[in-house]
């Protein structure tokens, strides 16, 4: 690796990125540790900017790098430096990660005045309850272990990740993806 001395700061030289640009498109791994290592904090920094939470940050970081290596194929090093087409990946995931904060949102309104209407007007409903709890065993195993974390024991997030070893985004999925799916399913019946 060739190191240049800036100002008193050590950086890659051009070469030595070229280098690393090249071996991460043919597949080598080393040349995404030394890409996440040298961007990562890169991608990290912007992501927490914009989304002002250190969790949903973290998974944009994953998903870059993730997103990255498995479109490796379409990057080309002599169209734009890989840092930039890193956070032109970054750019998108942050946009996701937005409009699926929305999404969360909305349903979680939804059930708040949906549940709140509920509750103030109407007594608890047992056989209702049988049907929720028989619902959620219905759920695959991991989404219901979370959901039974979130409901019957009051965890938050980040206990339930910790709990199941997840990542705190996967977590807030399962949520809302098994929220949807048992709002569906009530509906029905």
């Amino acid at each position: 690796m060739i190191m240049q001395q800036e100002g008193g700061v050590v950086t890659a030289s051009d070469e030595d990125r070229d280098d690393t640009a090249l071996r991460f498109t043919r597949g080598d791994e080393r040349a995404l540790e030394e890409a996440y290592r040298r961007y990562s904090p890169l991608v990290y920094t912007v992501a927490l900017r914009s989304l002002g939470d250190v969790t949903d940050a973290e998974d944009v970081l994953q998903q870059v790098f993730i997103a990255a290596w498995k479109g490796r194929d379409r990057y080309r090093p002599e169209r734009a430096r890989l840092p930039t087409w890193l956070m032109g990946i970054a750019r998108n995931k942050i946009v996701d990660a937005h409009a699926a904060r929305g999404r969360r949102r909305r349903i979680q309104n939804e059930v708040v005045s949906n549940s709140s209407d509920r509750v103030s007007t109407e007594p608890v409903d047992v056989a209702q309850q049988l049907m929720l709890a028989d619902e959620i065993a219905k759920l695959d195993t991991v989404p219901q272990q979370v959901l039974r974390l979130a409901f019957y024991e009051d965890l938050t997030h980040t206990q339930i990740a910790e709990r199941l070893q997840l990542p705190a985004g996967t977590v807030k999925s399962h949520i809302r993806r098994s929220l949807i799916k048992l709002r569906n399913r009530v509906e029905v019946i």
